[in-house]
């Protein structure tokens, strides 16, 4: 190839090697197109989360998994877990177009100052919840199909108290008070926003009675945009650091343990019998208990005893009155 000008055929031969891969383009400084410092981007998905917040995102929602696992064990009364798995920023179309059919999709908005988000839960997390509160072991359907009103209705009542637990799991950073909006079974009818918004996808997967599941929540960024600020690590921590035991955490635990249910049992009295006797037990038969009639009885809570009592009835209904306390090492009765 001599000269300044080159011809069409080497023209036509240099864009055919470069085509190839068997020609790179040079700059003045010895370093090709192809350096390793050249990263490649791709406009159709803007990177809109910084990797700071994404982080963020990432320590809030594991809370958020921890809290959720601690509710479903103690709702369902059975081993459940639930762990997060990816936090990564995708496009709203992309999103929509990965769920699969059928599938529950519950929109949701954060608070009245901010906008919406959704979450998406798919069968294998649906059916073991509804089987098991209608009684079942927590069998999933063996044919995929969409859930009934009455289901739909049940999966509301949950889906209210996992977005109570999201809302825990944000307390530090923004005050929310999430609200659902409506539920859809179709995703791809589905235009709550544009196709090429960005949004923050947190996968988390879910074991109930041994079927393992999905939870997807879809945070957009326009949702998210009057709080960015906010998401970085450094202030997440801070935040941590400063809420330590102040009397507004300490009312609040105080609330929140207030809530919780505890099992309180009368104990009458207690004897000793044996296997025999009690195999050869008919109606009618008369059981000597080592406590008498006029004498306190136990009042346990969760099976220890805390306080003394007598009996008595209110109404149609048995009750008790309690007399006094039963102090650590000290006997009931």
């Amino acid at each position: 190839m001599g000269g300044d000008v080159l011809s069409q055929n080497e023209i036509d031969s240099l864009i055919n090697a470069l085509s190839s891969g068997d020609l790179a383009l040079k700059e003045e400084d010895g370093h090709t197109l192809r350096d390793s410092r050249v990263m490649p981007y791709d406009f159709r998905r803007p990177n809109r989360f910084s990797k700071d917040q994404m982080r963020t995102l990432k320590n809030i929602h594991e809370i958020f998994a921890r809290r959720l696992t601690n509710y479903f064990t103690a709702f369902l009364r059975i081993p459940v877990t639930v762990k997060l798995e990816t936090v990564s920023q995708i496009t709203f179309e992309e999103f929509v177009n990965s769920l699969p059919l059928p599938t529950l999709l519950t929109i949701f908005r954060l608070s009245k100052d901010y906008g919406s988000a959704l979450i998406e839960s798919n069968p294998y997390f649906n059916f073991p919840i509804i089987d098991i509160l209608f009684g079942g072991e927590g069998d999933v359907v063996r044919k995929a199909r969409e859930l009934t009103e009455i289901e739909l209705n049940v999966m509301k009542r949950v889906s209210e108290k996992i977005l109570s637990c999201l809302s825990y799991a944000w307390e530090d950073m923004a005050e929310m008070s999430p609200e659902i909006e409506y539920q859809d079974t179709n995703p791809q009818f589905n235009q709550l926003f544009a196709s090429n918004e960005a949004v923050a996808l947190l996968s988390f997967s879910t074991s109930i009675a041994g079927n393992e599941g999905f939870l997807n929540l879809c945070l957009p960024y326009i949702t998210l945009e009057p709080i960015l600020a906010r998401l970085s690590v450094q202030n997440w921590h801070s935040r941590q650091a400063k809420a330590g035991w102040s009397p507004d955490n300490i009312k609040s635990l105080e609330k929140r343990l207030g809530l919780c249910e505890v099992e309180l049992t009368a104990v009458l009295g207690e004897t000793k019998i044996t296997v025999a006797d009690f195999i050869n037990f008919e109606e009618g038969d008369i059981i000597l208990l080592n406590n008498f009639l006029n004498n306190p009885m136990e009042l346990c809570l969760d099976g220890k005893p805390m306080f003394r009592v007598n009996l008595g009835t209110i109404g149609n209904r048995m009750a008790v009155e309690v007399t006094g306390i039963v102090f650590e090492g000290e006997e009931a009765v």
